[in-house]
């Protein structure tokens, strides 16, 4: 049996506590945040936030990639989203491998030639954060008047640091 079973069960129990109220599209707080996908974020609680009131876009380490971009693109021009907050985390899956070392795994393991593609790994957590709001606050795919905030999360204890 996989895990997807305990999902459906799970939900039957959520479906009767959600309701039945329609949630407007857009997002309450006008607000997008670009977070990891790593399991130990839970954001919206983390921000005090609420079922529809702010778009969670996740990938592993939270980078500004193309398709993040694109999804950011669409939060604000079509959702009126109008702030973006970066959100990185402590103990990341992606300060553990170089994109070397990872090139190298998936080729004795899975026969595949990926030199040259980025993973986009770091070292230095605060960095990451800069690197990615100023991917953002220069992109021209992302207006000067949207507000670009950066923070990271503290996965032992939860607290949020912004980084400047």
């Amino acid at each position: 049996m996989s895990y997807f079973d305990n999902f459906m069960r799970a939900n039957r129990a959520y479906v009767d506590l959600h309701g039945t109220a329609h949630l407007p599209l857009k997002p309450k707080t006008h607000v997008a945040i670009v977070t990891c996908m790593d399991s130990r974020l839970h954001v919206a609680p983390a921000l005090g936030l609420a079922l529809g009131d702010a778009h969670i876009l996740r990938n592993a380490g939270g980078r500004i990639t193309d398709d993040m971009l694109r999804s950011l693109v669409i939060s604000e021009q079509q959702l009126g989203t109008s702030e973006i907050v970066v959100l990185h985390h402590t103990d990341c899956g992606a300060q553990t491998f170089t994109n070397e070392e990872f090139a190298q795994q998936l080729q004795r393991d899975l026969a595949v030639d990926v030199q040259g593609q980025d993973f986009l790994p770091f070292e230095d957590i605060e960095e990451s954060v800069r690197e990615d709001v100023a991917l953002l606050k220069n992109s021209p795919l992302i207006p000067d008047d949207i507000i670009i905030s950066g923070a990271i999360y503290d996965v032992d204890t939860g607290r949020i640091t912004e980084v400047k």
